[in-house]
């Protein structure tokens, strides 16, 4: 027999980010096996300080492959999960017992979204076991006024991952992973290393597929970093924590 520890690697190394899916339906059973992998994720002091809208409504997936920056494919996605940071449920707890609480601050809220990280890599490992394909989306973090009125998110919950799945076509399934960058850039020996200009050269390189470094970053920057998307993603979520400050 093949040794499990060993499939349980080459699945993470294999697994990749789906975007275009089949026609086909997710099985009740194993819709319930990825939730369930979610919840047995390690959490902080096994509070689960997550909460996971399983979100079923094809209005509510439309109107959020709109407001997560245009996406049309999250709207064609046979299941729907955003997880989220939830500090809210402990407090409410804590107060239906009649003890006086301090109210979540900043670090709570962070630890929380740790939380709800984990479990959505569990659901991510367990998807791809059952063949399922996955994508993160990182854009409901984007508009987050908007969100959590969206999804009726009381005062310290905040939605901090999306995820998608579906049965992969066969384009999806025969597309090359995207190459990770080498280990000794990524991995620091006992404390944090800052990289030179020539190293992070090193480190970023292998992206490049056509003209010069500096051209691919710089398309890159402006892509991605300088995007209104990015920017209304940290102006959103610094509104929002700046209220636990």
């Amino acid at each position: 027999m093949e040794n499990k520890s060993t499939l349980v690697i080459d699945e993470l190394f294999a697994r990749k980010s789906v975007r275009a899916y089949e026609e086909q339906e997710i099985e009740p059973e194993k819709k319930r096996l990825i939730l369930e992998a979610a919840c047995q994720a390690p959490s902080a002091g096994n509070q689960q300080l997550y909460t996971i809208i399983d979100v079923t409504d094809q209005g509510l997936k439309d109107r959020l492959a709109v407001t997560c920056d245009n996406q049309p494919f999250i709207a064609k996605a046979p299941l729907v999960l955003i997880f989220c940071a939830d500090a809210q449920k402990w407090f409410d707890a804590y107060q239906f017992c009649g003890l006086n609480p301090r109210k979540p601050g900043a670090g709570d809220i962070l630890l929380a979204v740790e939380d709800a990280a984990i479990a959505a890599q569990n659901a991510v490992a367990a998807a791809h076991s059952l063949r399922i394909g996955s994508c993160y989306i990182g854009d409901i973090l984007e508009n987050c006024e908007q969100h959590r009125k969206l999804l009726s998110l009381p005062e310290y919950v905040i939605p901090a991952v999306m995820l998608v799945f579906g049965y992969p076509t066969s384009q999806q399934k025969d597309r090359k992973k995207p190459e990770r960058a080498p280990m000794e850039f990524i991995v620091h020996e006992n404390q944090y290393c800052r990289m030179d200009e020539e190293q992070l050269k090193s480190m970023l390189g292998h992206s490049v597929k056509g003209g010069t470094y500096e051209e691919w970053l710089d398309a890159f920057c402006r892509r991605k970093y300088m995007s209104d998307f990015s920017r209304e993603m940290s102006r959103s979520v610094k509104a929002y924590l700046e209220e636990f400050l």
